[in-house]
């Protein structure tokens, strides 16, 4: 029977699903949206008739089996843009149709491998179907063959519990940062503070090369934000982590970053710069020897954001209601510098020694204005404060990390051990002035308040792998400890007019003092059989917790014993069909900035402050996925469903003199139902587009607050577009929308969108880029919150919509290779 699916028009229908939440800026979305639709569907039209084709077999190189679902990229000699794809069937078999007579390169990747790279592969009249014979795979050891490196990876490479996107092929890859980078990563949501999650799930951890970001800086938004992309080689999205990865999260996204250069000296340096006052520089480069090499960089970024805000609150009580209207005005301007530097050693053939470091830096100061209205039952103001804030910080990280791996080539049994050790600092100060202009009798009040934070961690690693039964299966053995320190130490004081001075505030000044302590070990098993693969895994954490205030209380938390199985089963047959299914245990544990009772009156009407009596949340999580693929299409339904008890959110609650305090709580139980869609097409080898769809269904049962018992449906949708023009031109777009819903209330955002064009000049030395970022408007975010006596609805707006510049230099000197000829054919 003939098939008569058209994923360019299941793209497009699947996409329309981000109406479901109209807002005001739809109909420029619905706009934007029909013109990439027409783009694709007319694309879809054009079809080549071509006679050659290009056949041969993927195997694991450890233990010969087949490897099913690897992409398998054709590119022309001179070309940087491949011209076809296929992907393995179940027997690991592949075949390229439609090729013309010509010489070619192969490129063959998949998820957890080392990508293979074959040059010189001849198509005649002759011979019309060409056999490269097995192509044999070796686990990723994150170096690429020295036979090409300039071949183009794929986008998107779709693994049974992972998305892998390779940056190489963004417009964005050089000149960028990290979180312009995952903001065009399908299933990731980046929110208007620069912090990053997985769509679906309630917390996600930000690994580096493995490694948990948060023992290398204390606010992980900066540290992304200053992260060069030209360091980022690809992002791996993780929803359902191995248990090689820590336990906490429900997701992890792992940054990874640049390790295989090519022999000789390469690098790059560029510049750019924007309207709305943003600018930042950056100059990399490598050296490569036989057996070892050396890479660095330097990035300096600066950052001018301005951001408007509103906020109504009603609040009632049995005896009365008022009214509180907030506005608020700030300017930030932000600056920062990262310098990296690595050596790569290959000891013996079987050994190898790598050791890196980074340090960044970063500082700026913020000023604004808050207007506070009192309103009466009757919406007559009664009083209107003033507010003006002024602050300033500086904060520097720094991180070293050692990695030493020994394997047996014969056996395939492989020994690495780790050490990560890291320290950073954070200063600020805030001057708070507030004075009334109605009535002007009210007394004013001037605070400032020094808050000096410092953290310091040691991460350590040792892992065993060593193939079993034939080969064809493996084991995976390992230990970790992590320790951390923070000292969070907080001074305020408030100016007395009397005395024409200041005084220390004792009732919020404080010191937090947090020290953690986690043993691990874990042990999986990787079964592979028949075009089945199964996963299966346990992980322990022994964790060990103390904290306490400088003004005598100490809380030690009994230590406590946390097991996470994980399980994942996939089966790849008929050639283009993978079903699969995943169970895993997480947990979601309390740190220092949600235990820390320092209190935050910066809103003297709506103060925060942490909660030293929070418990640990588990997550039992479960999924089932189904991907169809072809050679020009992928697409990947999915339904997930997952259950937490213990749930740590922000609870927010109104005292009867009209103050708003926010803290965290053990909200209660919260069960996730979603339906995830993502997907992408190439229609022709000059355009590729991606598209990603959740609707999440959340309940929320709490003993805590009867207004916390609620359910509602969060909405997250994306879509991605890129094209290859001529005269070495590439063009790129992405939308991005938002509606998630809380314990308390819903977030809703707009929809943000960036387009951006690249011209390469120089064989491909020089290349200049355009970057429009939301040119339909400014990123804007509206909050609903509403609890036992009171309902509160507030919007803001920043600056994001920008036109930026950037000019960027590549330098080579590399070592030919001799090219490696085709296997033989069997």
């Amino acid at each position: 029977m003939k098939n008569n699916f058209k994923p360019a028009q299941a793209l497009c229908f699947f996409g329309k699903g981000l109406f479901l939440f109209p807002n005001k800026t739809g109909g420029r979305f619905l706009a934007v949206f029909v013109v990439f639709c027409g783009l694709l569907l007319s694309a879809e039209k054009s079809r080549a008739q071509k006679t050659n084709s290009v056949s041969g077999k993927v195997t694991d190189a450890t233990d010969g089996t087949a490897v099913p679902g690897a992409t398998v990229l054709i590119y022309a000699k001179a070309s940087e843009q491949s011209l076809a794809s296929a992907l393995s069937d179940e027997n690991g078999v592949f075949r390229l149709n439609g090729m013309e007579p010509g010489i070619y390169r192969l490129r063959v990747s998949y998820v957890g491998y080392a990508p293979f790279l074959l040059n010189d592969v001849a198509l005649n009249k002759d011979e019309p179907e060409k056999r490269v014979g097995t192509i044999k795979m070796s686990p990723d050891q994150n170096n690429l063959a020295e036979v090409t490196v300039t071949a183009e990876k794929p986008t998107l490479e779709f693994g049974a519990d992972m998305i892998t996107y390779n940056v190489g092929n963004s417009v964005l890859a050089e000149g960028s940062t990290a979180t312009d980078i995952l903001k065009n990563v399908p299933m990731v949501e980046v929110d208007i503070d620069g912090n990053a999650s997985i769509s679906g799930k309630r917390s996600t951890r930000i690994f580096i090369d493995g490694k948990p970001s948060d023992y290398m800086s204390s606010n992980i938004a900066d540290l992304l934000n200053v992260l060069p992309s030209d360091a980022i080689e690809k992002i791996e999205v993780m929803t359902n982590p191995p248990v090689k990865y820590s336990g906490d999260g429900e997701g992890v996204i792992n940054i990874v970053l640049k390790k295989g250069f090519k022999i000789g000296f390469t690098g790059n340096v560029g510049v750019t710069a924007g309207l709305q006052g943003n600018m930042n520089t950056n100059a990399n480069a490598s050296y490569k020897a036989k057996t070892w090499s050396m890479n660095g960089g330097l990035a300096y970024r600066e950052n001018l954001g301005r951001r408007l805000g509103t906020v109504f609150r009603e609040n009632f009580f049995p005896d009365t209601t008022f009214y509180y209207d907030q506005h608020n005005t700030s300017r930030t301007w932000s600056n920062g510098g990262n310098a990296r530097v690595g050596f790569d050693w290959d000891i013996t053939p079987a050994q190898n020694l790598r050791i890196s470091s980074n340090y960044n830096m970063g500082g700026g100061n913020t000023r604004s204005q808050n207007d506070f209205g009192y309103l009466n039952e009757a919406r007559v103001q009664t009083r209107l404060r003033n507010q003006m804030n002024e602050s300033a910080s500086n904060s520097s990280n720094f991180v070293a990390s050692a990695d030493y791996s020994i394997e047996d080539k014969t056996s395939g049994e492989k020994f690495s051990a780790g050490l990560n050790v890291n320290t950073n600092d954070n200063d600020a100060d805030r001057t708070f002035e507030r004075r009334f202009a109605y009535p002007a009798n009210l007394s004013p009040s001037l605070q400032q308040n020094s808050n000096a934070t410092a953290n310091n961690g040691i991460n350590a690693t040792a892992d065993y792998d060593r193939p079993v039964r034939d080969k064809k299966d493996r084991l995976e053995l390992g230990a970790q400890y992590n320790f951390r320190k923070n000292n969070n130490d907080l001074q305020v004081e408030n100016f007395d007019f009397a005395g024409n001075r200041y005084l220390i505030n004792p009732r919020l000044t404080n010191q937090f003092l947090y020290r953690e302590n986690i043993l691990a070990a874990y042990a999986s098993y990787n079964f592979r059989e028949n075009g089945w693969s199964v996963k299966t895994g346990v992980r322990s954490e022994l964790t060990n917790v103390k904290f306490d205030l400088s003004g005598g209380d100490q809380y030690n938390v009994r230590p406590y014993l946390s097991v996470f199985p994980n399980l994942s089963v996939n089966r790849f047959f008929r050639k283009r069909y993978n079903i699969g299914a995943t169970y895993s245990v997480r947990i979601n544990r309390p740190r220092e900035n949600t235990l820390n009772p320092q209190i935050d009156n910066s809103d003297s009407l709506n103060i925060t402050y942490g909660n030293p009596l929070l418990v640990p949340a588990y997550t039992h999580q479960t999924d089932v996925s189904f991907g169809m693929f072809g050679q020009k299409w992928s697409f990947t339904p999915r339904i997930a469903y997952s259950t937490a008890r213990g749930v740590i959110e922000r609870y927010r609650q109104v005292r009867s003199n009209g103050i708003s305090e926010s803290t965290y709580q053990n909200i209660g139980m919260n069960n996730n139902f979603s339906l995830i869609l993502v997907g992408n097409y190439r229609p022709t080898k000059t355009i590729s587009t991606n598209g990603h769809f959740s609707l999440i269904n959340s309940d929320y049962v709490s003993a805590l607050n009867q207004s916390l018992n609620r359910n509602g449906l969060s909405l997250r949708g994306s879509l991605g577009f890129s094209m290859q023009l001529p005269f070495k031109t590439a063009f790129e777009g992405n939308l991005n929308y938002a509606n998630n819903v809380n314990a308390q209330g819903r977030a809703r955002g707009s929809v943000t969108s960036s387009f951006a064009a690249r011209k390469v000049f120089m064989k491909n030395r020089l290349h200049a880029r355009i970057w429009v970022s939301d040119p339909f408007g400014q990123r804007s975010n509206e909050f609903f919150n509403e609890g036992l006596n009171f309902r509160s609805q507030s919007f803001s707006e920043s600056n994001t919509n920008n036109i930026t510049f950037s000019l960027g230099y590549r330098f080579t000197r590399v070592a030919k290779q001799p090219s490696i000829p085709p296997p033989a054919v069997k």
